[in-house]
């Protein structure tokens, strides 16, 4: 049988899962998750409806295990797509935490995928509304989330902890440097004819977002997707129609971008009922 292509998926979760559905059919999948267990779950339950899945453990806050999970790809076949859907919530871990995992592994992973991205390849990365939620930051502050060398990111002076004031600051803090990375890697994956955008999903229901439910921010949640214009949360499946637009053909022309994909929340938080009381 020919080589086939190879899509490497981090985050074996509902939305990785729903991308990963869409856009992997005869391609080989590469499922790296911290839990082996999540990873081989969501390998089974894709390899019983026809999918060819290889669940990886893979640690997004370890750049080894970063590209342990590359190489092994690599092994399978020629790189040609990258779904990033790993992460961590606000009430699931700790500011330390969340800087490491959704910030510095969202950089080293998009880094490291875009050495050996084939021509022709495409990625997208979750990313999400919390990035649109922070006062602007200085243009410096933008091109030093951007730019910095991934190793010296966490040493950044707006990511110590005298100025990172909650885990939801630094979530909001992480994502904002995603959005900030997938346009400067766009300009390195170009240079081999690669695209990679990001996507910034509102309240999808996924187990991560039930985690949010029933945590000491879940009325917040609830009040946001009972006031934003669609009046409810999204689903998995509605993340995956853009990514299947920007992973296809059709996006050919679109790269270094970011989709707000939250049913009008951000846009009511700033013009609407949920706009912060003075």
């Amino acid at each position: 049988m020919a080589t086939r292509n190879v899509m490497i998926v981090t985050g074996a979760g509902q939305i990785s899962m729903a991308i990963a559905r869409r856009m992997g059919a005869g391609m080989k999948i590469v499922m790296g998750d911290k839990s082996p267990a999540n990873a081989e779950a969501i390998a089974t339950t894709m390899n019983n409806a026809g999918f060819d899945v290889t669940p990886v453990e893979m640690d997004l806050a370890d750049r080894a295990s970063i590209k342990a999970l590359i190489a092994r790809a690599q092994e399978l076949g020629p790189v040609t797509m990258l779904v990033n859907g790993a992460g961590v919530s606000p009430s699931q871990a700790p500011i330390e935490a969340i800087l490491h995992v959704d910030l510095y592994g969202t950089a080293v992973l998009l880094e490291e995928v875009g050495r050996i991205i084939e021509p022709g390849g495409v990625g997208v990365t979750i990313s999400s509304q919390s990035g649109h939620r922070m006062p602007a930051l200085t243009p410096e502050e933008d091109e030093q989330l951007a730019c910095t060398p991934t190793e010296e990111l966490l040493a950044l002076p707006l990511l110590q902890p005298e100025n990172v004031r909650d885990t939801l600051h630094a979530y909001q803090l992480a994502k904002r440097c995603n959005e900030k990375r997938v346009m400067m890697e766009s300009v390195r994956w170009g240079e081999k004819g690669a695209r990679i955008n990001s996507i910034s999903p509102g309240i999808i229901v996924t187990p991560l977002a039930i985690d949010e439910f029933n945590g000491p921010r879940g009325d917040f949640y609830k009040n946001m997707f009972a006031k934003c214009p669609a009046g409810r949360p999204g689903t998995a499946d509605e993340v995956a129609n853009v990514a299947e637009l920007l992973m296809s053909d059709k996006g050919a022309f679109i790269t270094g971008a970011d989709f707000l994909v939250d049913g009008g929340a951000t846009a009511s938080y700033f013009y609407g009922p949920l706009r912060p009381k003075a």
